[in-house]
């Protein structure tokens, strides 16, 4: 059986200022950073070390997978953040209520099963290719609720409201029947940085 971590970038200049990024970017606040050092330490307490790493191309997932791990990573199109069409860049209280479903079609974004077919198709190839047992993805918080409502009858989880920054979904992934299986969520005490 592998495992892979699914993780939650860092803070960023738009999580602060209450933005939708999807698609676009922006970058990690000092904030953001100190919380991936915060994950990091709880990789480290746990034992946990990475045979393989990938991310999103967005810059914040792959600033926030630097300060995990010093070792070699891909980085892949298909664990990008929902894509919100004209919604990008907007204020976060004009979103409607989740889940999404189809909503940001109509502005040029994507239907939320497209999104869950786009990573999920992303992931298995992943966990099809890789030799290691522990995988590291360092993706973005509203494709992996996604992700996560594609999978849950297979867990006891209900599905996130929220997931922090640098929050991690830890899921088991079984070749036959081939299935994600969430077993943990992490969610990290940030108290200290406030």
């Amino acid at each position: 059986m592998k495992i892979l971590y699914l993780m939650r970038h860092g803070e960023t200049l738009f999580n602060r200022l209450h933005k939708k990024q999807g698609w676009c970017d922006s970058p990690l606040t000092e904030l953001g950073m100190q919380q991936a050092l915060i994950a990091k330490k709880y990789f480290q307490e746990q034992g946990i070390q990475f045979d393989s790493a990938f991310c999103s191309t967005a810059e914040r997932a792959s600033d926030t997978l630097e300060l995990l791990t010093d070792q070699p990573y891909t980085r892949l199109k298909g664990l990008k953040e929902w894509h919100f069409g004209r919604f990008e860049g907007q204020d976060e209280f004009l979103n409607p209520e989740q889940p999404y479903g189809d909503f940001f079609k109509q502005y040029g974004g994507e239907g939320e099963s497209q999104v869950q077919e786009r990573l999920n198709q992303t992931l298995l190839e992943i966990m099809r290719s890789v030799s290691g047992e522990r995988i590291l993805v360092v993706s973005h918080a509203t494709a992996m609720r996604a992700f996560m409502r594609l999978w849950q009858h297979t867990s006891e989880f209900a599905p996130l409201e929220r997931l922090s920054n640098c929050g991690i979904l830890r899921f088991a992934y079984e070749a036959e029947p081939e299935r994600f299986i969430l077993q943990e969520i992490v969610e990290h005490d940030f108290s200290m940085l406030e």
